[in-house]
This record gives C-alpha cells, sequence and structure tokens, in this order.
C-alpha cells in the first residue's frame, strides 16, 4: 500500500529521494488568469456565472444573509457548539499571547525609532469546503485576525448544493459564534479575485488569507502584490520521526488521519527501526480497511507522495525531516522533547504520544494553517503577526541629525545620489528649522 525509501547509507540531498506532492501552480495560473479577469471587468454578475459553472448553483445574491447565519448557530447541534466554542477558547489564548507591542529605541540622544505594530484594515479570509467541512478554518483564520486588531473581516466559503447554495450552515454557525457577520458563498480562484479587485457587494481586501485547492494558491499567486497573501497553500502533509520506542498504532492512526484530506495528501514516516516499518505496514492495511474513507485514504497512502522512509539512526532522521519541512511534524520517540528542540523546519511540531496532529487541528490553541510543500524552512504559519505590520517611525531633531549628517553625506556620495545629501544639508544651513 505505502511504499518503502531506504536512505541508509546515503550522503545525497534527501530532498532529491522524499515523496512529495507535485502541484503545477504555474500552470493554474494561467488557467484561472481569464476568471480573475472577468471578477474584475463584471464583478457579481461574472461570480454569480461563475458559481454557477464550476459548483453547479444559480445564486441571486453572493453574500449570505445575516439572518441565515444566526439561524445556522441556532440550529447547531449542542456537542459540536460546544466544541467550537471550547476550540475558541483555547485558540485566542494562544494568539492573544502573540501580540507584540510598540518600542521605541533611544539611538542617540535626540534622535529614536520606534516599531508600530500595525493591523492591516481589511482582510479577507477563505474557508474551504470541498471533501469536507472545515469550520476549524474558520476559527484559525478569524482569531489572530481578530485579536491582530483587523477592524473588518469577511469570510467566503464555496456554496453547497445540498444547503441552496449557501456554504455549510457548521461554517455560518462558526461565524456566528465568532462575531464575522459578512459572509460570501464564493469558493475557488474568483472568491481571491473577489477580495483583490472588490465587486459591488464586496469591497476589496488587502490581504487574503486561508487555505484551499490548487486554483485557490493560483489565484494568491497572480494576485500577490495587488493583495497581500499569507502563502500558496498545497496539499496537507505529515512527517513522523518515530523509533522503536513509538506505538505503531498510534503513527498508523494519525498517517490516515492526514491521508483523509485528499487523494493528494501526504503521510511519511521517517525511522530508523526496520520492525517499526513492518508494524506500521500492518496496521495500515487493518485500519484503512476499516475507516469511513478508506477509498481516498488508500489512494493517498499509495500515492507519490507517502512513504516509509528508512534512514541510519535518528540523527540522520533529524536531518531528513528537516530537509522535508514538513506542515506537520510529529515526534514519537524516546526522549521526543529533546529531539523537536533540535528540529529547524517545520510549520508545527507535535511532541510525543499524545500530540497528535488531529489535536491541532482543533484543540490545541495552535493555528492549523500551516506552510506546505517544503515552504516550512522559510514561512511560519498563521498567526497575529500574519496580520500585523511593523512601522518604524523616526523622529530626530535638529542636533541629532547634526551629528550624524556627515556620515549621511558621505553615504549618499559613494552612491551617486547627491541629492540624498543634500537633503540633509539643506537643513544645515543658516535659517534652518529647529525643533
Amino acid at each position: 500500500m505505502i511504499s518503502r525509501i531506504d536512505l541508509r547509507g546515503s550522503t545525497g540531498d534527501p530532498r532529491d529521494a522524499l515523496p512529495r506532492a507535485e502541484m503545477d501552480v504555474a500552470d493554474a495560473t494561467e488557467r484561472v488568469r481569464p476568471i480573475v479577469e472577468d471578477v474584475r471587468h463584471r464583478g457579481t454578475e461574472a461570480l454569480i456565472e461563475l458559481t454557477e459553472r464550476f459548483d453547479g448553483v444559480r445564486l441571486t445574491d453572493v453574500r449570505v444573509p445575516k439572518d441565515v447565519i444566526e439561524d445556522a448557530l441556532v440550529d447547531l447541534d449542542p456537542a459540536v457548539r460546544a466544541a467550537l466554542e471550547e476550540s475558541i477558547r483555547r485558540a485566542r489564548k494562544v494568539h492573544a499571547a502573540q501580540r507584540r507591542t510598540d518600542h521605541t529605541t533611544q539611538v542617540v540622544p535626540g534622535g529614536t525609532v520606534t516599531e508600530k505594530w500595525m493591523p492591516v484594515e481589511r482582510v479577507g479570509l477563505y474557508v474551504p469546503g470541498g471533501r469536507a467541512v472545515y469550520p476549524s478554518s474558520v476559527i484559525m483564520n478569524v482569531v489572530p485576525a481578530q485579536e491582530a486588531g483587523v477592524s473588518s473581516l469577511a469570510v467566503t466559503s464555496p456554496p453547497q448544493r445540498d444547503f441552496g447554495g449557501l456554504p455549510h450552515p457548521t461554517i455560518l454557525a462558526a461565524c456566528a459564534l465568532l462575531g464575522v457577520d459578512e459572509v460570501y458563498a464564493v469558493g475557488g480562484a474568483q472568491a481571491v479575485a473577489m477580495f483583490a479587485h472588490g465587486t459591488e457587494d464586496c469591497r476589496r481586501a488587502d490581504m487574503v488569507t486561508g487555505p484551499g485547492n490548487i486554483w485557490v494558491a493560483a489565484a494568491k499567486r497572480l494576485l500577490k502584490g495587488v493583495i497581500g497573501i499569507d502563502a500558496e497553500a498545497g496539499p496537507t502533509e505529515i512527517a513522523i520521526l518515530a523509533d522503536h520506542t513509538a506505538d505503531p498504532d498510534y503513527v498508523a492512526a494519525d498517517l490516515i488521519s492526514q491521508a483523509e484530506h485528499d487523494v493528494v495528501a501526504a503521510s511519511v514516516l521517517v525511522t530508523p527501526d526496520e520492525a517499526l516499518a513492518e508494524k506500521v505496514t500492518e496496521r495500515l492495511a487493518e485500519r484503512v480497511a476499516a475507516t469511513r474513507h478508506g477509498e481516498r485514504v488508500r489512494e493517498a497512502l499509495s500515492g507519490p507522495q507517502s512513504g516509509i522512509v528508512l534512514v541510519d539512526d535518528l540523527d540522520h532522521g533529524l536531518a531528513v525531516v528537516d530537509a522535508y519541512a514538513a506542515e506537520h511534524l510529529e515526534i514519537m520517540t524516546a526522549d521526543a522533547p529533546a529531539l523537536a528542540d533540535r528540529v529547524r523546519n517545520a510549520g508545527a511540531i507535535f511532541v510525543g504520544d499524545h500530540s497528535p496532529v488531529s489535536l491541532g487541528d482543533y484543540a490545541a490553541g495552535s493555528n492549523h494553517v500551516l506552510p506546505t510543500g517544503g515552504c516550512a524552512c522559510h514561512t511560519g504559519g498563521l498567526s497575529v503577526q500574519t496580520f500585523l505590520r511593523g512601522v518604524h517611525v523616526v523622529h530626530y531633531d535638529r542636533d541629532a541629525l547634526a551629528d550624524v549628517a556627515h556620515h549621511v553625506i558621505t553615504l549618499a556620495e559613494a552612491e551617486d545620489l547627491p541629492a540624498h545629501g543634500e537633503a540633509v544639508a539643506a537643513r544645515m544651513g543658516h535659517g534652518a528649522k529647529r525643533d
């Protein structure tokens, strides 16, 4: 079912041998370009036509009425509501602690630089609605934006034929719990275009965040610069670094939980223990046969993006998972906390037998919107910082400027930008305005 990759004794770059989901965003970008241009020029009319074309739903209005959002919360299963409320509570606790404070540094007497953290004014939040329902993604997008102080939030999620062209009611209920009443029934590239260019119904946003399919990622790439983006999310992935102490049933369950997302989801086990690899393979066969989405899971586990990787030892395994830079990395080894401290590249790290990725998806308090496709080596997950901009406020009085003026003029001349120096020299002349 799942392939075996033997890197024992290998000295090459692990990235050349590790499994990875392929995603041709460049090709998809050209295919979504006409969609983006259509929304840009025709606005809501284009959204309605594109929604009928791609989602099989004919809308009369892309914005979800406020009373429909409120009714979704009233009708929500009490157990689901309680779970969402606990998820929100924990997410707020973690994300509130991320909020940075302004800081002023006195560089010299009379000269200060203050770093102010300013929230993005308006953000569009994308919540997927394909093979599964993701009210948890509402929480993971909205909570950090609210904690950052974003003043205008809009959520969009694909319309569902089974619900009269509205987003799934659980998604609407999650919006209601979070106090978000601007919600749109728009999915795919056209949703990103709606936020980037604005329409008659939706004011343009400064940033769009949230995971989505390849068309969403392609639209983000195409419109980056027109609108800020968090990342180009690719297929979801898990890597597990485990040794002989790991429970093979836990490992198999976690690999399957990630494969459940999509047929292109990646599930990778890295271990120096061949006996563990054998036991996990056996448990996978048993569990896949019993799981609800067995066909989807089986295709994901047998795909080229998944595999069991054999390594020489845990040090070698650590180098391999660092090279892989997984969206989710689980450490199930002896003294897992110490090994986790040595990890350099991962979207999120789950330590020990009782910290599965599923916990992080819903109720750990951490964020589950994370970098994929190896981007964790340079990009972090969604957080309060995603929605904040560090702005430097410079305040020098005349004496402080005079003290450094000759250096500024010298560097301006060295760069052949004499007017830069003259802008300083002008302030040093007779009659210059003083503080």
